[in-house]
């Protein structure tokens, strides 16, 4: 057993002790919290996060609100909850489901079925609403203040974004994100996984209120980039999220990376490369 493993904490939690511990790395891209697969002494196994600093604790604490509070089939089980000297959230683990790429026949569907439900379920009560976070989104504003960390990725020439600009600012401010739908925000491969034919959902920490829309918009891009369709043959109208999205990468992806993100800025940069060309053929403007 690991000193640095709270095990007497998951017990105390969960009613089992653990009795096998290994420490697996996140496909995602922070270093914010620590993630386990435990076997309890019932037999059951769980999938445990642990935050390692305060930002991870108050996601923690987002996932554990929507993991209570809701009961889908889109929603993992929830198994145990601590929040004291260390915070944890333990699951039940999802290893034997099948986690994209690659993505199979009907997996799309699946996750699109996943989010229909998702979106018509009671939003858990205190989710923020995604509308007061519209400043965060829209990158557009990012670039208007500063252009040249957006020129330096290649993404798109000076001269087109002198051009484009005034558009796509306008498209971020006024595009319709306000809503009362459940979104998770943060829907991707390595946040999802299939089993049977159903879609599974997990890191909650976005978790928000607004148009549901947004979702299925934001997910494309990382989708087409493992293989999946074109974005606007799913969403032929994104009612101008899509400007939203490209912004939200394409401002992002020439800044110097977080300490406990160091590998994001090249994943916003390849979203970007299929975002921006989106939103500019959505709003009748030449390729970036």
């Amino acid at each position: 057993m690991q000193r640095s493993f709270p095990a007497a904490e998951l017990e105390a939690a969960a009613g089992a002790a653990p009795t096998e511990i290994r420490r697996v790395e996140s496909r995602g891209y922070g270093t914010n919290s620590a993630h386990w697969r435990v076997v309890l002494a019932d037999g059951r196994r769980v999938f445990v996060k642990i935050a390692l600093d305060e930002n991870a604790e108050e996601w923690l604490r987002v996932e554990h609100l929507v993991y209570s509070a809701a009961r889908a089939p889109f929603l993992p089980e929830l198994v145990a909850w601590h929040d004291g000297d260390v915070t944890l959230l333990a699951i039940a683990d999802l290893s034997d489901a099948h986690w994209p790429p690659p993505w199979r026949p009907g997996d799309v569907d699946a996750v699109l079925a996943a989010l229909d439900e998702l979106h018509t379920t009671a939003p858990p009560p205190g989710l923020p609403t995604i509308a007061a976070e519209r400043d965060w989104l829209n990158g557009w504003e990012l670039v208007a203040e500063d252009r040249e960390p957006l020129l330096s990725t290649g993404l798109c020439s000076r001269g087109w974004l002198g051009e484009a600009l005034p558009v796509l600012l306008e498209t971020g401010r006024t595009c319709p994100i306000e809503g009362d739908a459940f979104l998770h925000v943060d829907v991707r491969s390595d946040n999802l996984c299939l089993r049977d034919g159903q879609a599974i959902l997990v890191d909650w920490n976005l978790a928000h209120v607004g148009n549901p829309l947004l979702d299925v918009v934001a997910w494309l891009p990382s989708l087409k980039l493992e293989g999946g369709p074109d974005p606007w043959t799913l969403v032929p109208d994104s009612e101008g999220l899509a400007a939203l999205v490209a912004g939200f990468f394409a401002s992002r992806a020439g800044l110097p990376p977080p300490e406990t993100a160091p590998t994001v800025r090249e994943f916003q940069r390849v979203q970007a490369e299929v975002a921006l060309p989106w939103a500019a053929r959505e709003l009748g403007l030449p390729p970036p």
